[in-house]
């Protein structure tokens, strides 16, 4: 999406272990840990976490595209993406993985921290939601770099239904972000209904 809205060009290597025919080896080959996504730089660097390549692309491309204009609102939307990314990505790899956080190889305890887990994930969406203030976007008149991570964690971390009945605001907002013109073909490509 931030590439696509800054008119970057790019190439999309598919490289998921789900999907049959995909390019995991060149994905090693740029990053050992094949951490989805992955950006390669037009100079060879290669830059892992989205909240990186987010803020990265937001400081590269013109003031307001990807973050706020604003200093103090650019910093807040920095703030946000590390929030996302240290809260709520990393309580989703919990909820998926729960045998690499512990040392109990039984599925009830696995079960355990799955839902001790997602209880948590559901109360940081809450605390986002409650600090981050869109007008009408996040990013400001349009959708920017933290609306695009927040839209995508939230689906696919399982956190919707939660949100819809707990953060309705919040939820419409998710909801208006999906729907712009600007993204709206990608989530249908990527979630048909």
């Amino acid at each position: 999406m931030a590439l696509r809205l800054a008119g970057l060009d790019y190439r999309v290597i598919n490289a998921a272990s789900w999907e049959p025919a995909s390019a995991l080896d060149e994905l090693r080959q740029v990053n050992p840990l094949m951490q989805i996504p992955t950006l390669v730089l037009p100079g060879g660097a290669v830059l892992t976490e989205s909240a990186a390549i987010l803020t990265h692309l937001g400081l590269i491309t013109s003031p307001g595209l990807l973050l706020p204009a604003d200093p103090g609102a650019r910093a807040q939307a920095v703030r946000g993406l590390v929030y996302i990314a240290a809260n709520c990505y990393s309580a989703i790899s919990v909820i998926d993985y729960p045998e690499r956080w512990t040392t109990a190889e039984d599925k009830e305890s696995h079960e355990k921290i799955r839902a001790g887990t997602r209880s948590r994930l559901h109360r940081h969406w809450e605390i986002f939601a409650d600090t981050f203030a869109a007008n009408p976007f996040l990013n400001g008149l349009a959708p920017g770099a933290l609306d695009f991570l927040a839209v995508v964690v939230s689906k696919w971390g399982g956190a919707r239904a939660h949100l819809l009945e707990t953060r309705p605001m919040f939820s419409e907002l998710l909801r208006r972000i999906e729907a712009h013109p600007s993204v709206v073909d990608i989530f249908r490509n990527h979630w048909p209904r």
